[in-house]
């Protein structure tokens, strides 16, 4: 036995509620990695129209996720397409109603406020209906508690709550986060992970160690 197929939309017969979203997600500009799973009563297949916003192929942005991350219901990422230009007195787009409002504006006022992609790492897992703004990193091994308003980066194996979300506490000490980061378990074959389950769902990073 390997595990379940990564390809396979709705892994859990019983529950269609949870699905794959690497097979599930052919958006531009939408990078998921295998076996990471989305969970709504509503039907996992409408992660992207849901839960990534303001997400415009023209600018480019790129919202990327990890491998086996677990994302809960209701979780959002904000997109670049949100932003407005901040540099004036006014926030108002004058300029997408067009009728003479759109004479004059400078767009680099507007990409000024382009933050990058948003990257989520490996193995994280987003509580229900968290929020994640443009630009965002949040590290492998994390997890955002429910609710929570990620306006700044999350390192790897932090445990953030709140609006906006802070840091309460780290899953294990600054060296073990190096190594598990080094293992990298989550890029095995499915076939070495499923040996090696009692080492990854524990904490024997040792064995990790020899069977990397």
């Amino acid at each position: 036995m390997s595990g379940p197929n990564p390809n396979i939309k709705h892994p859990m017969p019983m529950h269609p509620r949870v699905g794959f979203l690497k097979p599930l997600v052919e958006a531009e500009n939408v990078e998921i990695g295998e076996f990471t799973y989305y969970d709504d009563p509503n039907g996992p297949e409408h992660f992207v129209e849901k839960c990534v916003l303001y997400h415009y192929p023209f600018i480019g942005d790129r919202l990327v996720i990890g491998r086996f991350c677990a994302l809960g219901q209701g979780v959002q990422f904000i997109m670049n397409g949100a932003n407005h230009a901040m540099s004036g007195f006014s926030t108002y787009p004058f300029n997408i109603f067009g009728h003479g409002w759109e004479e004059g504006f400078d767009p680099q006022t507007w990409a000024r406020e382009v933050r990058g992609d948003t990257i989520v790492g490996h193995d994280v897992w987003m509580g229900m209906e968290t929020l994640v703004m443009p630009g965002v990193r949040i590290g492998s091994g994390a997890i955002t508690a429910a609710r929570s308003v990620v306006t700044q980066n999350v390192p790897p194996y932090a445990v953030v709550a709140g609006n906006p979300a802070r840091v309460v506490k780290t899953r294990v000490d600054s060296d073990t986060v190096a190594r598990l980061l080094s293992i990298a378990w989550w890029d095995w074959p499915a076939d070495r992970i499923t040996r090696n389950l009692d080492a990854i769902r524990g904490a024997d990073i040792s064995a990790l160690e020899r069977a990397a």
